[in-house]
């Protein structure tokens, strides 16, 4: 009964959360520039890696929602001080994380189907391969909302936040393996990006996939990392939400 309290509130964020992004349809269609633009670089200037570019996009689509969570919780803190409400309300504050991480989600979920539909059309998956892709996305959107919430909590201005948003997305989303394959990303290196998490998750879908099989040590490393990540990770928000509810 304990635990069921602590998240009752999940659904009321999620909901409000939710229709807050949809109240800015442009902001959602603008989100997938970025997939948008690599997608077709790729389809003109190397086609044969357009499937590489598709399963990458859906991860990054995913891992893009925690610069949405940066940008939301940060902003409801610092502008508005609502947060200081929902902590003072008899809900709890990992209700609070979990529901606007889903509802952001969720909001910006008609991006994801998109690409997950081009991307069926260049390369069909079997039923496993789609389990795979469905854990290792979830994993992907756990892991970033959950340091995304962190992260915006240790802001004061809102201006100091953009650039690093931008920054960790870019950089550990654009620059691994996660648009092209792990075959390209330099072999001494090969570890560092199998335990990233996106390019850890961009491999295992691939290779769940058939696209490019990876050996057995390979697909153990990323998905003890990546799911290692994606726990550590949210067990860390939450402890942290209560910290700062706390402090709030």
């Amino acid at each position: 009964m304990a635990f069921a309290r602590r998240w009752s509130g999940t659904g009321v964020f999620l909901g409000t959360s939710m229709r807050v992004q949809l109240h800015d349809p442009l902001a959602i269609v603008s989100s997938a520039l970025v997939e948008a633009i690599l997608i077709v670089f790729v389809w003109v200037l190397a086609p044969k890696y357009l499937a590489f570019a598709l399963f990458g996009s859906l991860v990054y689509s995913l891992f893009l929602i925690g610069q949405h969570v940066i940008n939301e919780a940060a902003y409801i803190r610092i502008e508005h001080k609502i947060n200081e409400l929902y902590h003072a309300s008899p809900l709890s504050p990992e209700a609070y994380f979990l529901g606007m991480a889903g509802g952001i989600g969720i909001a910006y979920l008609p991006t994801t189907l998109v690409l997950f539909v081009l991307s069926m059309i260049v390369y069909p998956v079997t039923v496993g391969g789609f389990g795979a892709l469905l854990v290792v996305l979830l994993a992907v959107w756990l892991f970033s909302a959950s340091i995304a919430y962190v992260i915006s909590t240790l802001f004061r201005d809102m201006k100091a936040i953009w650039p690093y948003a931008a920054l960790i997305t870019n950089v550990l989303g654009v620059v691994p393996p996660v648009f092209y394959p792990l075959a390209l990303w330099p072999a001494e290196w090969r570890s560092i990006a199998l335990v990233l998490p996106t390019s850890s998750g961009a491999a295992l879908i691939e290779s769940a996939a058939g696209l490019q099989p990876l050996p057995l040590g390979d697909v153990f490393l990323a998905a003890t990392a990546l799911a290692l990540e994606a726990a550590v990770a949210f067990v860390f928000a939450v402890w942290w939400a209560r910290r700062s509810s706390r402090e709030a």
